[in-house]
């Protein structure tokens, strides 16, 4: 392998489509992970799965763009920023992701 050049917009572009893909999976809406697991749809703990796998995305996204020095929080409010850099999905990041239930603003 060469050298590779990483864009700061490749990168901007990855980082987008991982918080979509969390807030899509957060919303119980459709995602590319449905498709490679339909047989788990039926099962209650499939959408908790679910939400750890984008959540995990979003945070290896986060963390090569650290690495690479790119900034990321961005694409994100400041308490949503505050959530990643905690790591933990935990039952405040499910419940106040979108700041509050007034404004939210969820995926399409």
């Amino acid at each position: 392998m060469g050298n590779i050049q990483i864009s700061d917009d490749f990168f901007a572009k990855k980082l987008e489509e991982a918080k979509v893909h969390f807030e899509r999976a957060l919303d119980c809406k459709h995602t590319e992970f449905d498709d490679l697991y339909p047989y788990m749809i039926e099962h209650p703990q499939f959408f908790w799965y679910k939400r750890y796998v984008a959540w995990s995305e979003l945070l290896t996204t986060v963390k090569l763009s650290e690495e690479l020095g790119i900034d990321w929080t961005s694409s994100f409010t400041e308490r949503q920023a505050e959530y990643v850099r905690k790591r933990v999905m935990s039952s405040t990041v499910l419940d106040f992701w979108y700041e509050t239930n007034d404004t939210r603003e969820h995926v399409g």
